[in-house]
């Protein structure tokens, strides 16, 4: 049964995404704490996916984010920008001039290489974006009065701060509430919750945010740590998740929140930072789709290649609404993300559609 997606014609925005966007500064092959010059990008894990419809797939998307009205917010602006990414939801705050009550994020982050895995070293308390609280965005005029076909946030921005938590929850109630798709990545990262509650606030957040959302992103390990399913004989070291244990889970899960009409992740086999053997699973009305494999990928930074997937399994949906085009295009694109560096895509629907098709990288003129 296909997803009961809006209309192109009903609404202003094929997707749009709440998270923040921080200033990425990446130190290219070397090391951060060796650096002498930074590569500067725009990255943030809910973003990345607006970013990616836009930019590789041509449809309309915006962020709904927040920056101090200064020259670093205003860079960040400017990239966004260039991604053509709509910047009509940003909330500006006021500059204090030392940044002492907010400040824009920044994002420290190394690629890694063979046996040294990346690196990532954010810098990103008190920021603009974490301080967003419930009735500072317009979420009646966004989905009520324009319209949005597909609503994107996760679990990365709901840690940041007691409020973007509520923030997150007030979005997606208003998307339901309209008949937007609602799509959620649980991205867990004990990082980000160790300081606000750890493992039990993580689960009390996202478990009444779930109740909400139709299509759930993440991994065996997010979905135990995020909503606390546990699969029996599941070993969470593994470098490569187990299929059988995460389609037993997801059973579960829907039974827990029959709301989920699509659960997926990518299936990552670690090899080394920069061989990795890849593919991805998406359940969807009773039944699992498997992607085409891509063993032994070689990967040039593998940072947002989740976010790609994402983008790509919404973009399946959203122009074919089939499962097995979603997990496909999910599959080709965050694979070819994984071979450009920065966390957002530089790859185009085209070059998605030839790998998804079993072409190969034979150079092209």
């Amino acid at each position: 049964m296909p997803l009961n997606i809006k209309s192109k014609e009903e609404c202003a925005f094929d997707q749009i995404s709440l998270g923040e966007v921080m200033l990425r500064l990446d130190p290219g092959e070397g090391r951060i704490r060796t650096a002498r010059h930074f590569h500067a990008w725009e990255g943030g894990g809910e973003y990345n996916t607006s970013r990616g419809l836009r930019k590789c797939f041509g449809l309309k998307t915006a962020v709904v984010t927040a920056f101090v009205d200064n020259e670093v917010g205003h860079l960040i602006e400017d990239f966004i920008m260039q991604g053509g990414v709509a910047t009509d939801f940003i909330v500006w705050r006021e500059d204090d001039g030392i940044g002492r009550s907010v400040r824009n994020g920044l994002n420290f982050t190394e690629r890694g290489y063979g046996i040294r895995g990346a690196v990532g070293n954010p810098d990103r308390g008190n920021t603009a974006a974490s301080q967003l609280k419930p009735g500072d965005v317009d979420w009646e005029h966004i989905f009520g009065a324009l319209g949005v076909r597909w609503f994107h946030t996760g679990g990365i921005y709901a840690a940041l701060s007691e409020s973007a938590a509520e923030v997150t929850l007030e979005a997606v109630k208003a998307a339901k509430k309209h008949g937007t798709i609602v799509s959620y990545d649980l991205n867990y990262r004990p990082s980000l919750w160790k300081s606000i509650g750890g493992l039990d606030k993580a689960r009390a957040i996202n478990k009444e945010i779930a109740s909400y959302v139709d299509v759930m992103i993440g991994n065996e390990e997010d979905f135990t740590a995020s909503l606390g399913f546990e699969v029996e004989g599941v070993d969470h070291n593994l470098t490569n998740i187990e299929l059988d244990a995460f389609k037993a889970m997801i059973e579960t899960a829907v039974k827990v929140y029959p709301n989920f009409k699509v659960a997926a992740t990518t299936l990552r086999g670690v090899k080394t930072a920069t061989v990795n053997d890849w593919s991805a699973i998406l359940w969807h009305d009773g039944e699992f789709h498997e992607s085409r494999k891509y063993p032994d990928l070689e990967i040039l930074d593998r940072v947002g290649g989740g976010d790609s997937f994402a983008s790509g399994v919404q973009f399946g949906f959203l122009e074919h609404n089939d499962a097995g085009q979603a997990v496909e295009y999910g599959a080709a694109h965050g694979a070819l993300a994984s071979t450009t560096p920065g966390d957002t895509t530089m790859a185009t629907r085209t070059e998605v559609e030839k790998i998804m098709g079993g072409g190969g990288a034979r150079v092209v003129r």
